[in-house]
């Protein structure tokens, strides 16, 4: 019998050498380089992102066995796990399936869809609604879509990378103004109408900024817009549902006279449905995403009781916070930042409330500045006063163990430190 597996040996290619690894990648290999922050932090266990959680109950949540609870999510009104909002995503999933198969300006446009864009317009009081398939993409989507080469995009520093992106993604030329800064805004307004008085402007800006819980100001921004012919964009993911009267979003926030002057947008969204390619050329919102938000709109407008309670948390927490010594800027919605540091302080005051049997999330530059990095702490209706208590107290002992609070001892000692640089002390 012939030998098959050495004749296969003998007439087998000659191996090829790998490809030189393009220099593109270098970046890729310093950033988990073992030296770094992220990998030294990984080594001590400190590393607090993409932990898994095994089981979502609202206020609480399983991270690797352990129940913690949930102050670090987007859950506002605590909703997601209400079972009148299970059930309608069980009912659109038998109805329509698990997804749409197409873009919306295709095959991918349910009745569904244009049932949730009429309900959201008539809620905010506008005209005419078009429904994108993420935040990330309508912010990104629309300063793309409506702006063009010659125009200016003012953007606030502290936006959303959504929006950032959107600005990238624009040929028109963008100007960023220094964080809340009306009179920094005003000065490249002036600058940008003498340089081309007939040019498009877009000031965009988040509604409730995600880092720092603040509102926008809303009428100085109209007023800044209307006497220099420029389009005011608000993002109000952090907005609608949880400020203003009845949740209305962040122009609501100050009082009819700014919604009032909110312009008709009905050509506006016409022209996006035709124009913004991230709602053009992307699979549409999943009919279970939306039966939910539609749910959700009509719980928030029937339980206006939620939205008190979610107040009432939101402004105990804050009060809590500064009593003991914290750092919470100038927060003023249910998203609370509260200051620990450097980005070592950050790690392990994170690993500690967890330890506590709190969830938070981390924030480390670029999100924030170096020395400022925060616990971003955010709030649901459905937080009970127990676990708000149990909240403040793990972070009273952790604070003051880090030396945030009360001149404790600051990081572990015998640790070695991380730095934003990479390198151990």
């Amino acid at each position: 019998m012939p030998d098959v597996y050495r004749d296969e040996e003998e007439h087998s290619p000659p191996t090829t050498p790998a490809s030189p690894e393009p220099s593109l990648f270098e970046k890729c290999h310093e950033f988990t380089d073992e030296s770094g922050p992220y990998a030294q932090a990984k080594a001590a266990d400190l590393y607090p992102y993409f932990r898994p959680i095994e089981r979502n109950e609202g206020t609480t949540a399983i991270m690797n066995g352990d129940e913690v609870i949930m102050a670090g999510s987007n859950n506002y009104l605590g909703l997601t796990s209400d079972k009148r909002v299970k059930e309608a995503a069980r009912e659109a999933v038998s109805k329509y399936g698990t997804g749409c198969t197409g873009s919306r300006f295709l095959n991918g446009t349910l009745d569904l869809h244009l049932e949730l864009e009429e309900r959201l317009a008539d809620f905010l009081g506008r005209e005419s609604c078009v429904l994108f398939s993420t935040g990330y993409m309508t912010n990104e989507g629309v300063v793309q879509g409506i702006t063009s080469k010659g125009d200016y995009i003012f953007s606030d520093k502290g936006n959303h990378a959504c929006i950032v992106a959107g600005t990238k993604a624009s040929l028109a030329e963008t100007r960023r103004y220094r964080h809340d800064d009306m009179d920094h805004l005003r000065t490249m307004l002036e600058r940008a109408h003498s340089e081309n008085p007939d040019a498009g402007k877009l000031i965009a800006t988040d509604g409730v900024f995600s880092m720092s819980g603040t509102i926008a100001q809303v009428p100085e921004l109209l007023d800044l817009a209307e006497e220099f012919d420029a389009a005011l964009m608000l993002d109000d993911a952090h907005a609608v549902g949880v400020v203003g009267p009845g949740g209305r979003g962040s122009a609501a926030t100050f009082g009819e006279g700014p919604m009032g002057r909110l312009p008709d947008v009905h050509d506006v969204i016409e022209y996006l449905r035709h124009e913004a390619s991230t709602h053009i050329f992307s699979a549409s919102m999943p009919p279970a995403s939306v039966a939910t938000v539609l749910k959700c709109l009509e719980i928030l407008q029937e339980e206006p009781e939620r939205l008190e309670r979610l107040w009432e948390i939101s402004d105990y927490m804050r009060s809590g916070f500064r009593e003991l010594g914290f750092d919470v800027w100038t927060s003023q919605s249910p998203i609370i930042p509260v200051v620990v540091g450097d980005m070592e302080t950050c790690f392990r005051f994170w690993r500690d409330l967890i330890a506590e049997g709190v969830f938070v999330n981390a924030v480390v530059p670029p999100a924030v500045r170096p020395g400022q990095c925060l616990m971003r702490t955010s709030y649901m209706a459905t937080h009970s006063d127990e676990e708000l208590d149990h909240i403040l107290d793990a972070f009273e002992r952790v604070g003051a163990k880090h030396g945030v609070i009360g001149g404790g001892s600051g990081a572990d000692s015998g640790s070695e430190a991380i730095h934003a640089n990479g390198r151990p002390s």
